[in-house]
């Protein structure tokens, strides 16, 4: 027979107040890697909207800020104003933070704090127009060959889907075996500091698209950050020293017929320390066929 709109009210109640639907995925995803469908090297992390079927809520009017005063703070009212500050976001919960927090927090407490609360969401379309919705977002690291699903989370639509990128990460290191992942890839809403430097706890790659965020142009570096050299040509991506940590860049190929060249004073190779600059530099580099 057909159950009872109560009965599977009270099913959907159960599932929801219970992580059995998240072992069971588990278990397939385990399972899955012990029979080698899942050898991927890379691993790519999205995030989805879907609405809720609750009536979303009159949208509320938030209060004018009152206008801030004009000029620097003397120096003992702007101690007292960065203290309320830091007191401020330490008594705000895990999510409400700076993801800067997410890197030393347990898994358990990553998992367990997050809001799942429908709230409105928005988020830019294919056409680069925002979109709007009233629900719930989920989180997902998906094997970009086998296209399983390693690690999901679930939370309110109004999360930023970078504070997402850090529970998803420690969840594939603490709950699943793979040892062959090298690659972390995401698009520029997850391009923030914390994520890349939990993707270099891993031991593993960052491949983020790049937000510059108002920064400046660099001097002596193309737009991947690559060096120049005196005629603004950029060098080459060689290689990756995983020992050293090193990129290597050789001469640019406009060196061939270059008046300069045969001068001696261009260098014929560059090298970089990804830890310069998580961000900006990562194996293999920005720009890169290889990248």
């Amino acid at each position: 027979s057909v159950p009872s709109e109560a009965s599977y009210s009270r099913l959907l109640t159960k599932l929801t107040q219970s992580n059995i639907l998240e072992k069971v995925q588990g278990q397939i995803v385990e399972q899955a890697i012990e029979e080698g469908f899942i050898i991927d090297d890379t691993i790519a992390i999205d995030a989805t909207h879907f609405e809720a079927r609750d009536q979303a809520p009159a949208k509320e009017e938030k209060a004018k800020p009152e206008p801030k005063k004009r000029g620097r703070k003397p120096k003992k009212e702007r101690d007292q104003w960065l203290k309320e500050q830091a007191e401020k976001e330490a008594s705000l919960p895990l999510y409400e933070k700076k993801i800067v927090a997410q890197l030393d927090a347990s898994l358990g407490d990553l998992r367990e704090g997050v809001p799942q609360e429908p709230k409105w969401g928005i988020k830019k379309n294919s056409d680069g127009k925002n979109v709007f919705w009233y629900g719930f977002k989920g989180h997902l690291a998906v094997g970009s060959s086998s296209q399983y699903i390693l690690q999901s989370l679930f939370s309110s639509g109004n999360l930023n889907d970078g504070k997402a990128a850090i529970p998803l990460l420690k969840g594939m290191q603490e709950q699943r075996s793979l040892p062959n992942i090298r690659y972390q890839t995401m698009d520029a809403g997850y391009d923030y500091e914390p994520i890349y430097q939990q993707v270099y706890r891993m031991g593993q790659q960052s491949i983020i698209a790049y937000n510059r965020k108002n920064e400046p142009e660099p001097i002596g570096f193309d737009k991947y950050f690559a060096p120049t050299c005196f005629r603004e040509h950029s060098y080459r991506y060689d290689s990756y020293d995983a020992k050293y940590e090193t990129l290597k860049y050789t001469h640019p190929k406009e060196c061939s017929d270059c008046p300069l060249a045969q001068e001696g004073i261009c260098q014929k190779v560059f090298k970089m320390k990804i830890t310069k600059d998580l961000r900006k530099y990562t194996a293999p580099a920005r720009g890169s066929e290889a990248w």
